[in-house]
């Protein structure tokens, strides 16, 4: 898989860091994306002011568009930008992620970074409701970000679901360990592949006695190894970077994320109705939040926005 080429990157104008930018700037340099500052603004006193006409409120809002535009190249200014080819978007929109998903299907940007924000006390990041609308709805991958740098020789983990059958699982799986790996070539990084599975159903053994829960657990396991195995093959991925352990996707993949000190978790998102318990529900909510890097958000090949 190629690396990302047309990259839109939302800018924040209460991020003092400019994390999303940075990013971006950073993978541009590696890879030679082109990048696309994008800007949602609006301000509901524009539509209120009755004593204006159409055409002057008009007025009003393309002046301040070409105002936060003049702010956004002065911003870009103060970064190293050579060789790097830039747009700016500036739109007026009342709604920010649906401003972001409609500018990425309008233009067909292949990858959307924002930045996140960070809890003081725990250093765990937090999801607006613009980040969750981006992960459910988004036509293509998307980039949460935050402030730390991305070093040479990091780690980055594919999160996968091995004990799946289904097709679309296994063709999931393959996009995030394909999109893994082309990262990996930009950032000069390793590939670690993680899976989680599942105890032996404590009700089972409640209600039927002679079911032998040590058998059940090992014989899951190796299914689990076998299916991992396998991937690794498949994608050259040695033993040495397999991560697999019982217990539920929101304890483990955090988990070897902090062992690892992984600067990017790749997962994936499958957009049924919203999003999929698979992962990108309520388990994927609680994996998000506890994760101290960057998360990539990968969709199924024939995902299609509901904004489309």
């Amino acid at each position: 898989m190629d690396a990302f080429r047309h990259v839109l990157v939302v800018i924040d104008a209460a991020d003092e860091q400019h994390k999303a930018l940075k990013r971006g700037l950073h993978m541009a340099r590696l890879s030679d994306a082109r990048l696309t500052l994008f800007l949602s603004i609006y301000d509901f006193s524009y539509e209120m002011t009755t004593m204006l006409s159409s055409e002057e409120r008009d007025i009003m809002r393309s002046n301040l568009i070409a105002d936060r535009k003049a702010w956004l190249t002065d911003l870009l200014s103060e970064f190293d930008t050579d060789a790097i080819a830039i747009d700016i978007s500036v739109v007026w929109h009342n709604r920010p992620f649906e401003a972001i998903i409609r500018e990425a299907i309008k233009h067909k940007h292949d990858l959307i970074i924002k930045g996140t924000q960070v809890s003081a006390s725990f250093q765990n990041l937090i999801f607006t409701p613009t980040d969750w609308h981006l992960l459910r709805k988004a036509p293509c991958p998307v980039l949460l970000v935050k402030e730390h740098e991305w070093p040479s020789h990091g780690q980055i983990i594919a999160a996968v679901h091995t004990g799946s059958e289904e097709e679309h699982h296994q063709k999931l799986n393959k996009r995030i360990i394909e999109h893994a790996q082309s990262m990996s070539k930009v950032l000069d990084a390793s590939v670690h592949l993680v899976n989680a599975y599942p105890s032996a159903p404590v009700n089972v053994a409640v209600e039927i006695p002679e079911f032998d829960v040590s058998e059940y657990t090992d014989a899951l396991e190796q299914h689990h190894v076998n299916r991992m195995a396998a991937l690794g093959r498949e994608y050259g991925i040695s033993s040495h970077y397999q991560y697999l352990s019982q217990g539920l996707p929101e304890q483990v993949i955090p988990e070897a994320a902090k062992q690892l000190d992984a600067e990017l978790v790749v997962l994936g998102t499958i957009g049924r109705t919203g999003l999929s318990a698979a992962l990108l529900g309520n388990t994927a909510e609680h994996v998000l939040d506890q994760l101290n890097c960057d998360v990539l958000a990968i969709k199924p090949e024939d995902f299609v926005s509901p904004l489309a």
